[in-house]
């Protein structure tokens, strides 16, 4: 019975941190661009070294060379 009153107020505390951890994140940014960081391996080393801003959801490297 002990372990009950020790695990329940250390699991209030674990989840009090991730909430904080992700209230952080939400603050910080983290979540605003979910498109881009997955198509960055597609895209040759000029496109890749361009803002962020100027690349659309839907684009799609060209296989010309």
């Amino acid at each position: 019975m002990i372990i009950i009153f020790l695990l329940i107020p250390l699991s209030i505390v674990v989840a009090a941190g991730f909430l904080w951890a992700f209230i952080w994140a939400v603050r910080t940014g983290q979540y605003e661009d979910t498109c881009t960081p997955s198509l960055r391996m597609l895209m040759d080393e000029t496109a890749a070294k361009r803002p962020v801003n100027n690349i659309s959801p839907n684009h799609r490297p060209s296989n010309e060379q």
